[in-house]
Order: C-alpha cells, then structure tokens, then sequence
C-alpha cells in the first residue's frame, strides 16, 4: 500500500513510535460503560492498530481522502466504521446514541476546537485518551493558580477529571513537529449539570480570562456585577486564581442579580 504524505494544511504529524501508540491505546479504560471509541485523525493507523485490541468496538474519524483510501485498504473490516468528513461538523447522534470514548493523536492546528465539541457532547463522552501539543495538554490538566490554567481548564475540569500522562518528544512523529506533545485522559465526572445558567457560567469565564492580568473586578466589569458581590474578596483575585465552584458562585451571584433563577 502506498504511504500516505502527511499533510501540514491538515495538521497531520504521524506517529512512528508503536510503543507510544500502545502507551496511548492501553490508557483507554472505556470508563463509564462505553463499548465503542472513536479515534479521530487515524492517519495511517498506527494507533488504530493498538486501539483495535480493546474490547470497544472501533470507529474511525477521518478527513483525509488519502487517508481513507489507506485506512479502507488496511481495514477492510472496518470499512463501515469510517466516519468521513471533519469531526467538528459530523451529526455524531446519527452514529452513537449510546456513551462512547474518543481516543486519537490530535491535529494540533484544531485541538482546542475538539474540546469545545467534546463539551457539546458531555451527556455521550465518558471519556478521551488523546495527544496534543504538550503545552495545550499541560494547560487542560493545570490546577488552578497555575499560569498555563485557563478557558478550557475551567470548561473541561467542570465535567471532566484530567490526568496528564506522559510527554512525548517530537523525533517520533514524521514530519517532527517544532514542539513536544503530551498526552492526557479525560474522565466524566458525576457533575450532571452546573448549579446555574451554564451559557453564562462560559460567558463568565471568558470575561474571567479575557485580560488575565486584571482582577476580576475589573475583567468582569461588563456583567455589572451586584451589590451583593461587590465587597467580595474573591473579585480582587485573577481568574487563573478560581476553580470551577468559585466560577460557579459567582454566576449564580450574577444570574440572581439579573432576575434568571
């Protein structure tokens, strides 16, 4: 079969190292009942290989028509589970109605953007095996008070438990990308839902972020914040210095203040 040419529009950087593949394949738990995985950009199915002696059943997200060919020609078996098309656009109710896992090395190019659609799906996705790019990877699993915390910490550690696994240096992938990768693994927690208004909550901790250097008394200005919050010590804090409940609370002060119950 003919090689597939990594392609840098698409972010692709394959993976030459089968121990790391395995690493990452054997950190798939299929935590909270999920019988099926979906790896996202399988490339040339170095990792498809590993994730294949799991007990979940396969699917493969895939962008790339070389890639397809590829994965269609090695897989014959697997044919039914190619999921053309890119991941962030795809109808995943049409394929899984049922709790499912997602595993892949991720294109870096749009690995923020994955984790906002994995947001979207919380009620289906018990959980993610996944590399990235090292500081991304480290900036999710960042405690809070932690430079590198941010959006996305925030986001995901509400509905997830994240643990950074292990690093990975660029000589094992082809092209060597210019930075080091690290890979992590998402957990479901038992958060259903957040205690208040879950748009706003994203609202507040973008305000939160959005000048990370000001306090949020400052950095929250536009929300009007209430009376009741205004002598509160936690507005002289940055928001790199609140976990998810002190977010929490401080959209369910906003919420109140606007009349939303």
């Amino acid at each position: 079969m003919e090689k597939v040419r990594p392609k840098k529009h698409l972010g692709q950087h394959f993976l030459t190292d089968l121990s790391i593949a395995k690493r990452i394949a054997q950190a798939v738990t299929g935590h909270g009942g999920a019988q099926k995985v979906l790896e996202i950009g399988p490339g040339m199915g170095v990792l498809t290989d590993f994730l294949l002696e799991n007990p979940q059943e396969l699917y493969l997200a895939e962008i790339d028509q070389e890639s397809i060919r590829y994965l269609e020609a090695k897989y014959p078996h697997l044919v039914d589970h190619i999921l053309e098309g890119d991941f962030l656009k795809m109808d995943i109710s049409k394929v899984f109605q049922e709790p499912f896992a997602i595993a892949g090395n991720f294109p870096y190019n749009i690995s923020s953007q994955i984790f906002f659609r994995v947001l979207e799906l919380r009620h289906q996705v018990t959980e993610v095996v996944c590399m990235l790019q090292k500081e991304v990877a480290q900036r999710i699993a960042s405690p809070k008070g932690n430079k590198d915390y941010g959006i996305l910490s925030v986001l995901l550690q509400a509905f997830y438990s994240i643990e950074y696994l292990f690093s990975v240096p660029p000589g094992v992938f082809n092209p060597p990308p210019k930075v080091n990768s690290g890979v992590i693994r998402l957990i479901r927690n038992e958060t259903k839902s957040l205690d208040c208004d879950e748009s706003l909550f994203i609202k507040v901790v973008k305000g939160g972020f959005g000048n990370r250097r000001k306090t949020l008394r400052n950095s929250l200005k536009s929300f009007q914040l209430p009376e009741s919050l205004q002598g509160h010590p936690m507005l002289d804090l940055r928001a790199e210095q609140l976990d998810v409940a002190d977010f929490v609370f401080l959209t369910q002060k906003i919420q109140k203040s606007r009349g939303h119950h």
